[in-house]
């Protein structure tokens, strides 16, 4: 099993997307068994596939040892890929119940995970910094860095850099590589950016991009991949692309 942890330092950088359509494709056309967790409370993800996060149990339950990891995983409309929802209780998750007292809780989710019987488990993060994010990065074998070629993006990846650095003294985590979405190929700016990049995360950078395509929001209308919704959208055939180059890295 390879655990994948999807991190950004802000938002709008198409992460949920990424771990959306990563899924799905290692799913339908890699025939992987996966497991998306939404570990975001603004929960884009669960509404993106579909659920209403007012109407599913979280992660949050788990943490707090209600609930067990298979109580509250969902399948979803693509064969192979299920989903575990996100809910507004796990924005504070962490000074509450049986986790206010625990000074290990932020390795909590890495011993749930252990367990799981999928081939892949992507982690849909927060754009922040948090306690979300560290366990979701220690929970992880590696992290996938999603950015936009533009300036306040770029300039948070040395953040982010240091952040994960940090904790893979700690715990075995690797960059597995980042990902550029809003891609123009005629950008007047993307050599700067990409050198940003390789500096920050040498030889980290993905050839495939995402380019814009509007397809994207759209699918998360009909709560369903790309993939079912427009699979002939360059930005699928961009997705396609990204998982074939992650296989090939792994």
């Amino acid at each position: 099993m390879q655990t994948i942890a999807i991190s950004s330092f802000k938002g709008g950088t198409a992460k949920t997307s990424t771990a959306l359509h990563l899924g799905a494709a290692l799913a339908k056309f890699h025939k992987k068994k996966v497991l998306l967790i939404d570990f975001d409370a603004q929960a884009n993800l669960t509404t993106g596939l579909g659920f209403d996060p007012d109407e599913n149990d979280s992660m949050a339950n788990v943490l707090q040892g209600n609930k067990t990891l298979k109580d509250v995983i969902k399948s979803t409309a693509t064969a192979r890929l299920d989903i575990v929802p996100a809910d507004t209780w796990l924005e504070r998750i962490e000074v509450s119940g049986a986790l206010a007292n625990d000074r290990y809780s932020h390795e909590r989710l890495r011993d749930i995970l252990v367990t799981a019987d999928y081939d892949f488990i992507i982690i849909d993060t927060p754009p922040s910094l948090c306690w979300l994010t560290e366990s979701a990065l220690i929970a992880a074998h590696h992290t996938l860095v999603c950015a936009t070629p533009e300036f306040y993006s770029i300039k948070g990846l040395e953040r982010l850099s240091q952040f994960i650095n940090s904790i893979s003294q700690r715990h075995p985590l690797n960059v597995l590589g980042v990902v550029l979405s809003f891609w123009n190929d005629r950008g007047k700016s993307n050599t700067a950016f990409m050198d940003v990049i390789e500096r920050t995360f040498p030889t980290k950078l993905l050839n495939s991009k995402i380019r814009r395509d509007i397809n994207v929001s759209e699918a998360s209308i009909y709560g369903k991949s790309l993939f079912d919704t427009a699979p002939g959208s360059r930005a699928a055939e961009d997705f396609a692309a990204i998982s074939k180059e992650i296989l090939k890295r792994l």
